[in-house]
């Protein structure tokens, strides 16, 4: 592929997009596009965890032309040994005479890459679609700062804000088109959770059916490990994995049950609600490789999660039906702001049809209270 008139943006948009697919969690989405006299000799992305960085793809597959060429990657490279070779160590045998970041690494070996790359002689230009680059990486991010997932929420709501009739009946408050994208999102996230109440009533699988993907882990806010038996997740426990985090005085003989059917169990403190302290839950699952999470209900749950901040993304599906002032009350049980200056709200919302419903989704921004 040869670009005519090429800059730096140009090809780190290139490497932007590439960096789009791939499911590399618990590692961050990265690519690498190297290019040589205006030609793109290779362009990668991190397929898998366990699969090899994209900048030594890309070096593996142009050879000896690598040498003198410009290596544009999305995050910078790693310069210390892990699991697999150093990248930085690469770069350099292979020669390259150029290296162009979009970010620098958010954990602690931050700005080692950069560093080692120019004491070895190699020019560096930093920052180019920095934004873009830091938001391609904003779970990872989270997790490596700040030890939690990052966390969408989603919410599937009627007209006039209801989320069942008032004989309690939810299925369904969307279409077929909204639920086949949030099959689409479920295969996006490493884990989906519900509240014990939505788990009860609804008797979900989530997973994967309506969409191309892998289903995710399956997460229940349980407090009290009351998750029948029967339910269709502790049913499929053994084929897809199944979290209860329940708190520290929970049943043991339920836990041990729910274990013998392939649940994991993982307690966590109660908060002063009488529920799952939300955050210590929410660390419990980062240590277990969780870097994403998308939360589906029900209110409860969604509101433990606005108070505390620790959603980041909204993703909301609105049907154009009204179900009445007695239908079930929102998607989002909490105290909430005291004014709308002061309400979490979508900072830079995108809006689109799904079917005969809206969905409107983005980063959740939460304004300083006085």
């Amino acid at each position: 592929m040869t670009i005519s008139a090429p800059t730096d943006e140009t090809f780190m948009a290139l490497a932007l997009l590439e960096g789009q697919s791939g499911r590399p969690s618990p590692s961050p989405h990265s690519a690498a596009v190297l290019v040589k006299d205006g030609q793109v000799l290779a362009k990668a992305h991190h397929t898998r965890a366990t699969e090899e960085h994209p900048e030594l793809v890309v070096l593996a597959r142009a050879g000896e032309l690598a040498k003198g060429a410009t290596l544009y990657v999305t995050l910078e490279p790693c310069h210390r040994a892990g699991k697999g070779n150093p990248c930085v160590a690469a770069i350099v045998a292979a020669g390259v005479g150029r290296v162009v970041v979009g970010t620098r690494d958010p954990g602690p070996e931050r700005g080692g890459g950069v560093e080692a790359l120019r004491k070895a002689g190699i020019d560096v230009t930093e920052n180019v679609h920095q934004a873009a680059a830091a938001a391609l990486i904003a779970p990872w991010t989270k997790q490596v700062t700040l030890g939690l997932p990052y966390v969408s929420l989603k919410l599937a709501l009627s007209l006039d804000g209801r989320i069942a009739t008032r004989s309690g009946m939810s299925k369904w408050v969307t279409g077929p088109e909204a639920r086949a994208k949030v099959h689409a999102l479920r295969s996006v996230h490493d884990a989906v959770a519900v509240g014990i109440g939505t788990a009860v009533a609804d008797d979900p699988r989530l997973t994967v059916r309506d969409s191309p993907g892998t289903s995710p882990v399956r997460v229940v806010f349980d407090t009290n490990l009351r998750l029948p038996h029967g339910s269709l997740l502790v049913q499929s426990a053994q084929e897809i994995p199944l979290v209860l985090l329940c708190s520290n005085e929970a049943s043991p003989k339920a836990e041990a049950a729910l274990t013998a059917a392939g649940a994991v169990v993982l307690r966590a403190p109660e908060s002063t609600e009488g529920r799952i302290d939300v955050e210590s839950a929410l660390r419990l699952l980062a240590e277990r490789g969780i870097v994403t999470l998308m939360v589906e209900g029900g209110a409860e749950l969604a509101g433990s999660f606005l108070a505390g901040r620790l959603a980041d993304e909204l993703h909301a599906f609105l049907a154009p039906t009204l179900f009445g002032p007695r239908g079930r009350p929102g998607a989002v049980d909490w105290k909430g702001p005291e004014t709308p200056q002061h309400a979490p709200r979508i900072s830079t919302p995108a809006w689109e049809c799904c079917g005969d419903d809206a969905y409107v989704h983005g980063p959740i921004a939460y304004p300083d209270e006085d």
